[in-house]
């Protein structure tokens, strides 16, 4: 940062200011400007001259009018391929769209004048039931069977479980749970899980 040398003292943080004469309109202009963006004038002014840098803009020469010239062109170019398009369009309506609605017109007309009037078909939708009586739906009696003492084996298992489990209240720290059950049966639990 630069140093300002004030009777004597410095002061860090602010930098030398310089007058530029400008013309009373051309400064209400900038000022007006420069409100929009909440910076100061030196800011806004460096922004600009390094937009201009950065961009390699001249704001009395050539380099400004080939960039306006170029959007132009592009713009015209944009306005073609728009026009192409919508010929295309137009075209595919002429030639697809519009000749099968008539023939398909044609021939609905053919068909009324035949002295049949056109019956609407009702659409049957089919719902796909599922009935549990059926015999692919069920289980031999003797895998039901099965299945059943092994569910009651398991559930006399998680009970046992249960009932060995105690709250424990530590004098410090939240209380706990714990299972009052031998390695060798844990072992097996966990082995009986996979």
């Amino acid at each position: 940062m630069e140093k300002q040398s004030t009777n004597g003292k410095t002061k860090k943080g602010t930098g030398g200011y310089s007058n530029i004469t400008v013309k009373k309109e051309t400064a209400t202009r900038f000022r007006s400007y420069s409100k929009k963006f909440s910076k100061s004038h030196s800011e806004v002014l460096d922004g600009m001259i390094q937009y201009f840098k950065e961009n390699n803009l001249d704001p009395f020469g050539e380099g400004t009018k080939i960039i306006l010239d170029s959007i132009k062109k592009l713009e015209r170019l944009m306005m073609k391929k728009f026009d192409r398009l919508i010929a295309i369009i137009k075209n595919m309506e002429k030639t697809s769209i519009r000749p099968t609605y008539e023939m398909m017109l044609i021939l609905y007309e053919a068909y009324v004048k035949d002295g049949r009037k056109p019956r609407p078909e009702s659409v049957k939708i089919q719902e796909e039931r599922i009935d549990f009586l059926e015999p692919r739906n069920t289980v031999p009696k003797a895998e039901h069977d099965r299945m059943l003492h092994e569910f009651e084996n398991y559930k006399k298992h998680c009970n046992e479980i249960l009932h060995n489990v105690e709250k424990v209240e530590p004098m410090m720290g939240k209380p706990y749970l714990r299972i009052n059950m031998g390695i060798g049966d844990f072992e097996s639990l966990k082995y009986q899980l996979r």
